[in-house]
């Protein structure tokens, strides 16, 4: 799937996309995959292509913060650092090194929904990158040490994100205000206190409930040959046994949010007032994602966009402005951000924010706007199928989010369907209702 944030080009991109005809599409072929799943339950995608002696492998596990005890917030984001401390065969703390030293390179992320690690290797070596997936998933050590140890890195990265950063805590209170009392109520850092004061058999616990084979979907892309790689995955993964499906809260869909909440909050670390202003808005499965995703590059991606246009060059009210919608699985959120200009007033940004928005809704968008947003959808369709770790991905999430791992490939047929009236019925749809969370920050000395 494309996601929100790729879509937020580089201004000079973004003018070099528009002055494109929408043609790249015709050149790109089908991705062609095989898949199968082992007895234990393991989903394996299998994309070979030899166009560079590279392989990336996905392990994506269905698990993120909305799996959480909400007493116990930040666990799937926890574990996301403590996969990479020791394993019964691996040394802790080697896991980076092993990969570095044969010249790949490894990350992972959690976010509400799931908690994804990937490698990128030299093709002659996808097979200690899934040996280090395979001891991760059943043999990692839940001990004092590495917990310890991890504690303090995740701390350490709650600081500096959130607790020190300017405006660092909106979106965590925005989450909690359009999503009371459901599993999208806190984001994936979690709480500090919640992670001191888990003991180690909670954690182990929760490694033993959603890290199985059943629970994860493993891809590899790249330069390698299918035999091998079945031999390899049935040796490395087939010795485990399936588990008991992990437990899930029961939740498909918020209730809507109808109120009208405002809060203002002085803040030490920012230098100029911001204002955040966010809707629950459209999940990955709703038949509105495509055109909510075209809405974001109208209003937000490049200096032509309407936001820019009319809050940071026109009015001059702000020096920066943003609007993004976050698709979950099962909801999401939809924030426009303006960061202040030096003496300029706070409500004037936020009225010339809200009356871009409302414009919008109320009398659409213009055929070149529809366009050059398609444009630039599919620049970024065909520039993710440059990559093996891209490639690797976008399996991984047809199969999690659509059950069909072949959707990718039909996937820009739905960006471009989208017609002008879709996209100002979505405007219309987030923004003509009452319910929403406005934040204001204003720089405090203290």
């Amino acid at each position: 799937m494309i996601t929100t944030i790729s879509r937020l080009l580089r201004a000079s991109t973004v003018a070099a996309i528009a002055l494109a005809g929408s043609t790249m599409f015709a050149q790109v072929k089908p991705l062609k995959f095989t898949e199968y799943d082992l007895p234990n339950g393991l989903h394996v995608i299998l994309h070979e292509d030899h166009r560079a002696p590279v392989v990336a492998t996905i392990v994506h596990y269905k698990v993120g913060a909305r799996d959480e005890d909400p007493s116990r917030t930040g666990f799937a984001h926890f574990f996301e650092h403590l996969m990479f401390e020791g394993t019964d065969k691996i040394e802790r703390g080697t896991i980076d090194k092993m990969i570095n030293g044969a010249g790949g390179e490894l990350n992972a992320y959690t976010s509400n929904d799931e908690t994804v690690y990937h490698f990128v290797v030299p093709s002659n070596q996808f097979r200690l990158a899934l040996w280090i997936e395979a001891q991760r998933m059943r043999k990692l050590k839940v001990n004092q040490v590495g917990v310890e140890t991890q504690r303090g890195v995740v701390k350490e990265e709650r600081k500096n994100r959130y607790d020190n950063s300017p405006y660092g805590g909106w979106r965590e209170k925005s989450l909690e205000l359009l999503f009371a009392n459901t599993p999208y109520a806190w984001s994936p850092i979690g709480s500090s206190q919640h992670i001191d004061s888990a003991a180690i058999p909670e954690f182990v616990d929760f490694y033993n409930k959603f890290y199985q084979p059943n629970n994860a979907i493993l891809v590899i892309a790249g330069d390698f040959d299918e035999k091998v790689a079945r031999e390899t995955i049935d040796a490395y993964f087939g010795g485990y046994k399936k588990a008991p499906e992990p437990p899930r809260p029961n939740f498909t869909k918020a209730a809507p949010f109808t109120q009208q909440v405002r809060d203002t909050i002085y803040d030490q670390k920012a230098r100029l007032p911001g204002v955040f202003i966010s809707w629950q808005g459209i999940g990955i499965s709703d038949k509105d994602v495509y055109a909510a995703e075209l809405l974001s590059t109208i209003l937000a991606t490049g200096e032509s966009s309407r936001l820019y246009h009319a809050v940071v060059d026109s009015q001059q009210v702000a020096v920066q402005a943003a609007f993004f919608n976050h698709a979950l699985e099962y909801g999401g959120t939809a924030s426009a951000i303006g960061i202040v200009a030096p003496g300029k007033n706070v409500a004037d940004a936020e009225k010339a924010i809200l009356s871009v928005l409302e414009n919008v809704a109320m009398n659409g968008i213009t055929d070149a706007e529809l366009k050059k947003a398609k444009n630039i959808a599919e620049s970024q369709y065909v520039g993710s199928r440059s990559d093996m770790h891209s490639i690797a991905g976008a399996l991984a999430n047809s199969k999690r989010y659509y059950g069909k791992t072949d959707y990718l490939n039909n996937e820009l047929d739905d960006y471009l369907k989208v017609t002008k009236e879709d996209v100002q019925r979505v405007a219309k749809r987030l923004f003509s209702g009452t319910g929403r969370v406005t934040l204001i920050y204003i720089p405090s000395k203290g």
